[in-house]
């Protein structure tokens, strides 16, 4: 049998920092935990048995709402992943639940033959096979770790509300600052091509782009149509250049008409296309799509984002923007 760890519910101020870093994308591959069998307080062999991924937030997020049990939790290796993503990829699995339960010598630990799992870690698990190979029964408990406490309180069975996937404001918000670190070297390679090409107007699209797909698309996410995330990000691309257009007709509007024409096309194009692609960006970073569903936005819409990126380059070049101060 392994030796097992102890845990706590409570919160330290390095638990926090370490929060801070995940969230604005600090070394992401790095917050993790060791896998394996953890103690919290001063459980019986009659105790539940709680599983989750070895990725901090995930980590957390268990242990502090388990604040009062006396429990078990059985650390799964998901390489650093969330419980969601990592269902997905394959390693919050059948495989790695059986050898974790065999590795921690868990029959040995407990009276009961039961282990309770995070909702969404179900689709990376077939139950009767961890039945059938191990004794265990699976629980699914609720979306959220907070309602945990209730879950037990009313004998390991979830109501309707804590079976529901949300995804509100505050948690939409809260992947943002990584999702603009990730593509912020882009956006600065971009916006100095921008620059160059139609001075402080360039700058104007690159960025308009870049705060569209990453800041105003989740923040408007449950209010854009169509439930394709790729949809989602091209309307709302095409939305953010109507100004963008404005703007060149009312500051070039002494110019050669096909040339601005060309012009605007172009910016539509790039706005539609791009920001489509952060939308599909999206869908792993949220819990509503499926696993095929993205691989049938990938296929679907990836050849026509490319398609308008490429015509929208042609448009840019029949106007002339590769000509240095060609706009101002």
């Amino acid at each position: 049998m392994a030796e097992m760890m102890r845990t706590d519910s409570v919160m330290t101020s390095k638990d926090k920092r370490e929060h801070v870093q995940i969230r604005i994308g600090y070394h992401r591959m790095d917050h993790k935990v060791d896998p394996g069998l953890y103690l919290i307080g001063v459980p019986s062999a009659a105790s539940p048995v709680f599983v989750t991924s070895n990725y901090k937030l995930s980590f957390d997020a268990l242990r502090t709402s388990l604040n009062g049990f006396d429990a078990y939790v059985l650390v799964l290796d998901t390489k650093g992943i969330n419980v969601w993503c990592a269902a997905g990829k394959g390693t919050f699995g059948t495989d790695e639940l059986v050898g974790r339960i065999e590795s921690s010598g868990l029959k040995d630990v407990v009276s009961h033959r039961e282990v309770i799992l995070p909702q969404l870690g179900a689709p990376g698990v077939a139950a009767h096979e961890v039945k059938r190979r191990t004794g265990f029964q699976v629980i699914y408990g609720p979306v959220r770790a907070l309602d945990i406490k209730e879950f037990m309180d009313a004998g390991k069975k979830a109501s309707k509300e804590m079976r529901r996937v949300r995804f509100p404001l505050k948690d939409r918000l809260v992947l943002a600052p990584v999702e603009m670190k990730n593509f912020v070297l882009y956006a600065l390679l971009f916006s100095i091509i921008g620059f160059l090409i139609a001075g402080a107007f360039g700058l104007a699209v690159v960025f308009g782009i870049y705060f569209a797909g990453l800041l105003l698309f989740p923040l408007l996410l449950p209010y854009l149509p169509s439930k394709d995330f790729t949809m989602k990000g091209m309307f709302l691309g095409g939305l953010i250049s109507i100004p963008l257009v404005a703007a060149t007709l009312c500051l070039w509007k002494d110019m050669d008409p096909i040339e601005v024409a060309s012009f605007d096309a172009s910016i539509v194009l790039m706005c539609v296309s791009v920001v489509g692609y952060l939308g599909l960006n999206w869908t792993g970073c949220t819990p509503y799509p499926s696993r095929t569903g993205v691989r049938r936005e990938i296929y679907r819409y990836i050849p026509i984002i490319a398609a308008m990126a490429v015509a929208a380059t042609v448009l840019a070049l029949v106007a002339g923007l590769f000509d240095m101060g060609a706009w101002f």
